[in-house]
């Protein structure tokens, strides 16, 4: 498909045809875990990738092939990879660069699950790590070593939303011959695109916004053709992190109403954040479309909206927090993020629970922050349902 097409008509489009066999409009769900060749000749040759086609659904298959084709030209990439969670991107595409013996910079403020990875598995892999414990662009400059063969960020960070300099960290890492690697994860690609601006490697966790209704489970990496070919013959296909076909259709489905949704949550978003922010009892609110926010203006240059994922702290600590995630009635008590409903989850012991306290404290995540993923419903109804929770 033309490159050169909007991002709407990408979302619908791209990736996808009317079948060639029997017309069908929607993409098939080859839910078929082995394809047959016409003869040993043909065999042969897929097995030997002299010929382009499939042979078993963790080697490839014509449906995940759609979905890999849609969120790449969505991120204005060469290709993508997909896989059966955002976890399994995350690792598969870090393995991808890394040895024993590497050193990798990486932001202090990541998802629980990520900083685990690197913490904890990454070491035990051999590979060193050195987190950096601000947004500025110069102090990862500073942990860069001899060894350092990755820099790894997300922005806006989960679940305190700082906001990183995209442009400022590939610039800081193409001068030095370092791959960046970003998880797109919170923006998705209808709100920023980090390859344009220089980044390396892109992941997702398609659970999220792409799939958009909380009914899939996937990830996403998505980089050069060189690099995802890398992936696919000396991680993928060994630790056999494979996507169900079915997954796959499910999100390419939600990927279709992608820059439909974005507006709708980052405007219900905006107008949750000015609410709490005048509340009295509540400390902070971290939401980089505030303008108190300190990324509040890197976020406009860098972002097409400001997100629908938030954060806050109300006063009285961890008890008044839980006071708050009791009383919600339509804001769901429930992890992930990117649905179409509201969803309330509590950091420090939740997605973050693996983090240890004075390394969780020092990212900013304190006992009683609140996190919110702001859905589609009407926004008036989801302050009213706030305002009532902080009445105590």
């Amino acid at each position: 498909m033309q490159k050169n097409y909007q991002f709407e008509t990408l979302a619908v489009h791209a990736g996808e045809a009317p079948c060639s066999v029997t017309g069908a409009l929607d993409t098939p769900i080859y839910q078929s875990t082995t394809f047959a060749s016409a003869n040993s000749e043909e065999m042969a040759a897929l097995y030997g990738e002299q010929k382009p086609g499939y042979m078993y659904t963790r080697y490839g298959n014509p449906t995940l092939r759609a979905l890999e084709e849609k969120i790449a030209a969505l991120e204005g990439s060469e290709a993508a990879l997909v896989t059966a969670s955002g976890m399994a991107a995350i690792s598969t595409a870090i393995l991808g660069y890394v040895r024993a013996g590497d050193h990798v910079v990486a932001a202090r403020s990541l998802y629980g699950a990520t900083y685990h990875f690197l913490d904890r598995t990454l070491r035990r892999l051999g590979t060193s790590v050195t987190f950096v414990g601000s947004s500025r662009t110069e102090d990862f400059e500073k942990a860069i070593q001899p060894n350092t063969r990755l820099i790894y960020f997300e922005t806006p960070t989960n679940p305190v939303l700082d906001v990183l300099d995209i442009r400022a960290l590939a610039q800081l890492g193409r001068s030095r011959g370092i791959p960046t690697m970003m998880d797109n994860t919170f923006a998705s690609p209808a709100l920023q695109q980090p390859l344009r601006l220089g980044v390396t490697t892109v992941v997702h966790s398609a659970t999220k916004y792409l799939c958009g209704h909380g009914d899939a489970m996937g990830g996403a990496i998505v980089g050069s053709k060189e690099y995802i070919s890398l992936l696919l013959h000396e991680v993928h296909r060994d630790f056999g992190g494979v996507l169900s076909p079915f997954n796959a259709w499910l999100i390419l489905r939600g990927i279709r109403t992608l820059h439909l949704r974005m507006p709708a949550h980052c405007a219900n978003a905006q107008k949750v954040a000015e609410f709490l922010s005048r509340h009295p009892k509540v400390e902070r609110v971290n939401y980089p479309g505030l303008p108190q926010h300190p990324g509040h203006e890197l976020a406009k240059r860098q972002m097409k909206a400001f997100g629908a994922m938030m954060s806050f702290e109300v006063k009285g600590g961890y008890e008044a927090g839980a006071k708050v995630m009791d009383r919600v009635q339509i804001f769901a008590r429930a992890a992930s993020l990117g649905d179409t409903r509201s969803l309330i989850v509590h950091s420090a012991s939740t997605s973050h629970r693996a983090v240890p306290p004075e390394k969780r404290l020092a990212i900013g995540i304190t006992d009683g922050l609140v996190r919110l993923s702001v859905g589609i419903e009407a926004a008036e109804d989801l302050i009213a349902d706030l305002h009532q929770a902080l009445d105590f």
